[in-house]
Formats: C-alpha cells, structure tokens, sequence
C-alpha cells in the first residue's frame, strides 16, 4: 500500500519517527517494500528451515544498506533440539493448532515445514554442533554468520532461554563444513516444502 509509505515518510520529515521499516511473510513483499527509500529495515523469517531470502533479497538489502531482522530464528521451538515426537503443546498454542495454516500463514509455525520433516532435519544438523554449544547456539550462529542479518530475535518463555541464547553473538564462526552441511541439510529435508513458498 504506497500511501502508507507516503505517511511514513512524511512522518520523518516532520521529525515524529526517526526510521521505520517493514515485517513481512514473504521474499517478494521485501524486495517491494525496499523499493521506498525510507525503509530501513527488513523483518523477515530466515533459519536453518528458511534459507530463501538469502538467494536474492540479502543481496538487495546489503546493497541498500537496509538492515535484516531475523524472525523465527528457531523455528518455534524447533530448531532448540528439545522437541520431539511425543512433545505436547498447550490447547492455544499455535504449535498444536496451526500446523497446517487454520489459523494464519502456515509458515509462522515451524517456517512451514512438517513437523516430523523438521525433527528429522534437527537430528541430521545435531552432529554438527560444535562441542560445548547447544543446539540453539549453532541455529543462532549459522544466521549471524550472513554478512547481511543485522541480528536474529529469538523469543524467550523463561529467563534460561534468554542466558542461552545470547552468547551465539560471540560464538566462534561455524566451519565451512558445517555450512556446508547445512546447506545439503536443508536441500535434503525442507527446500521442496518451503522453499517455493516464502
């Protein structure tokens, strides 16, 4: 919608908001909203499940210093290593009820992948944590490791999860084995499922 672009813009003009920028679902919906000039940054699903913006967009927002939220770091949970087959979610959450996308856009859960798809992904990318990191760990570093994310933003229940999760900014940078790894992981498990789609 460009007029509400029009606001926005005319808002900074007017010294109300310093920067805005836009949260989508899909690659294309980025690379229109980078079409404005006043949009600073990109929210945008992008883990281990969802390599797609990495293909073009990052290079568009690289080249327009425009900055790269990632949302959906750990795939709802998923990419924690800590769920399973017999792993239960509460009646409202949308891991239990939104699977298939009856709710909103399927790829808000799980970045849209089969769940029993995403655990057996999660095993095959287990072997390539590095030893003294936690699953999490390895999910957050292999974001930061893209030149063109300004940073991931991995929600938090428990404090635990938050102490977890910040030190993968100071991590050592993943081998090139282990990129390369997960790029064949991904191949393999979700890119015909998701890759098309978002």
């Amino acid at each position: 919608m460009p007029e509400v672009f029009g606001v926005l813009d005319e808002l900074v003009k007017l010294g109300k908001l310093r920067y805005y920028g836009v949260s989508v679902e899909k690659v294309e919906e980025a690379l229109m909203a980078i079409e404005y000039p006043g949009v600073q940054s990109v929210q945008i699903i992008y883990n281990l499940f969802r390599q797609r913006p990495a293909d073009l967009l990052f290079r568009e927002t690289l080249a327009r210093r425009v900055g790269i939220l990632a949302r959906l770091p750990l795939s709802s949970g998923m990419l924690s290593g800590r769920l399973g087959a017999a792993t239960a979610f509460a009646e409202d959450d949308h891991r239990n009820f939104n699977r298939d996308g009856a709710a909103f856009d399927k790829g808000e859960t799980f970045s849209g992948l089969n769940y029993t798809t995403g655990l057996a992904a999660v095993e095959q990318l287990r072997a390539w944590v590095p030893q003294g990191q936690t699953m999490s760990q390895f999910a957050l570093r292999w974001i930061l490791m893209n030149d063109a994310v300004t940073c991931a933003i991995p929600g938090g229940r428990r404090p635990a999860q938050v102490d977890e999760n910040m030190p993968a900014a100071d991590l050592p940078p993943l081998s090139p084995a282990a990129m390369a790894a997960a790029a064949d992981i991904y191949a393999r498990f979700a890119r015909d499922e998701v890759h098309h789609r978002w």
